[in-house]
Formats: C-alpha cells, structure tokens, sequence
C-alpha cells in the first residue's frame, strides 16, 4: 500500500497495488493471451519471468522465483526501504525521456 509511482504514465503498466500485491511472484497467470493483459501482471512476476529467457536459466521459474526472492531480501538488508519500491523506481528510471525517443 505504501508503493508510490512518481511517473504518472506509468501508473497503468506498473501493477503493484490491489490484486496485484502478491507476495509469491508465481501466479500462473495467462497474461500474454490478450493485447495489454501483461500490464495487469504483477510487476515482481515480470522481473521473475524476464530472467528465465536464454541460456540455462531458460523455462525454470522456479530458479527465477529464488534469484528475485534473494535479491530483493538483499535490497531490503542493505537500504533499509521497500524492495519493491526500490524495483519500480529503478524500472521508471530506465525508461527513456521524451527528447531521446527519436
């Protein structure tokens, strides 16, 4: 509940809040069948299943599920803050900004 998104256009794509404050990041969820249904996936889920994609981490999600667990008990060790806020705000300071999209 005390997760804030500070870019309000990403409010919609960054689901933290409600429903979607899950604390297993292992929903089975079938979020890639429809257009946009993957933005109603809980963001720590996404960062889970972005790790599982080449190599020989490739379709364990298990595995993923652990690395994330870890790292986010890592986070929360050493900032002393909510590891999922340090999540969002690292993911909304990735994206581009509106002069270097072209």
């Amino acid at each position: 509940d005390d997760i804030e998104i500070r870019d309000i256009s990403l409010v919609d794509y960054i689901a933290v809040k409600g429903d979607h404050a899950t604390y297993l990041p292992h929903t089975a969820g079938r979020y890639q069948k429809k257009r946009f249904r993957k933005a109603s996936c809980p963001i720590v889920e996404r960062l889970a299943c972005c790790l599982m994609r080449k190599g020989p981490n490739s379709g364990k999600k298990l595995m993923a599920v652990r690395i994330v667990q870890h790292t986010l008990e890592i986070i929360h060790l050493l900032t002393d803050q909510n590891p999922v806020q340090v999540v969002v705000d690292a993911i909304i300071n990735s994206g581009p900004r509106e002069d270097s999209t072209r």
